[in-house]
């Protein structure tokens, strides 16, 4: 088995602001397992928030490297078993990692991901698009610019309830709306029902993933559904949120890969919560990935490569919100250059 990196500058369409962010390009780290047959592609973008880089992912995963490519393990669970300890500080070295011993296996065995796992993709649920926080006039040509069925805004700022207002006056789409910390438990309290009446399905990590107290007044109060994104990170995550959210998002580079997601899903859907899962702006390779996951999931945020112009894969595309698979076994995703 051979690792190997390959590191690109994602150039978004637009400037990307959230609550507590704004960027123009995504740096992404494309790892790649090869046996010389089949080779498995796995991604995860650095993110300063988490205090993650390119650099300090590749540190991480020279750690393994030797296990990786002479160690022995027969599917992606055991290596992320075996790995784990000595990548539990860096999980979006593990994420992808895993992503890419999943893409390997699932080749191996002459199928799609979603077969390896037994899952049936009949049912699966439409992915929303994103708009970040940027005057009205820019976020309703943004939606212009791409008719979708579900936007998620990201709002957190003076005027929120107005940004709905003006979104809702050019499209029937359904909302979700993405506070990403950005309010207080009376505000969000205080808005829900009027988002509601604007067509608003649910309210993501409205406070910041400490206010604990404020979120059991929220899931108490709240007009919609609350759904945990910062506060729903690692699996020992998933119990805590349950009394203070309506379902969870979980990120695969938050909480090391699909190995690890798919338990996550798993324990909340046995408490009762709604599942979704989310991306990071990744191009095809971890979207593709995402796409496997479909099955297990309420709701799904998997955008990214539609936020990029230059993306370097080709994986899953798109129609009005529902995802189409692509040919190839595995993810379905492959660089378009590399070094074979």
């Amino acid at each position: 088995m051979k690792l190997t990196y390959h590191t690109f500058d994602l150039q978004l369409k637009h400037t990307f602001t959230i609550a507590h962010d704004s960027r123009d390009v995504q740096p992404t780290l494309i790892v790649k397992l090869s046996d010389g047959n089949f080779s498995g592609f796995g991604e995860a973008t650095s993110n300063p928030y988490y205090g993650i880089t390119i650099e300090n992912m590749i540190s991480s995963l020279e750690t393994v490297k030797d296990f990786v490519e002479n160690g022995h393990y027969d599917s992606a669970e055991e290596l992320w078993d075996k790995v784990h300890a000595s990548l539990l500080s860096n999980s979006f070295a593990q994420c992808a990692l895993d992503e890419a011993a999943h893409d390997f296996f699932a080749k191996k065995k002459g199928q799609k991901l979603y077969q390896t796992w037994d899952l049936s993709i009949d049912h699966n649920p439409l992915t929303n698009f994103t708009i970040g926080i940027d005057t009205v006039e820019k976020m309703v040509a943004k939606m212009r610019e791409l008719p979708w069925p579900i936007y998620k805004i990201k709002l957190g700022t003076n005027e929120d309830l107005l940004i709905v207002q003006e979104l809702r006056k050019n499209t029937d789409a359904v909302f979700r709306v993405d506070a990403n910390c950005g309010w207080t438990e009376a505000q969000t309290i205080e808005l829900a029902p009027k988002l509601k009446d604007l067509g608003v399905e649910f309210i993501e990590q409205p406070l910041p993933a400490t206010d604990l107290e404020g979120m059991k007044e929220v899931f108490a109060k709240s007009a919609l559904p609350v759904i945990a994104d910062e506060s729903c990170i690692i699996e020992s995550d998933v119990a805590k949120c349950q009394g203070l959210f309506h379902g969870v998002n979980v990120k695969l580079t938050k909480c090391g890969g699909p190995t690890a997601a798919k338990r996550m899903l798993a324990e909340a859907r046995s408490l009762g919560m709604k599942t979704m899962v989310g991306c990071m702006t990744e191009s095809s390779v971890g979207i593709s990935l995402i796409a496997h996951l479909l099955p297990l999931l309420d709701y799904v945020d998997m955008d990214g490569s539609l936020l990029i112009k230059n993306d370097p894969a080709t994986g899953v595309t798109f129609n009005f919100g529902n995802i189409l698979y692509a040919a190839e076994n595995g993810s379905g995703a492959s660089l378009k250059v590399y070094n074979a």
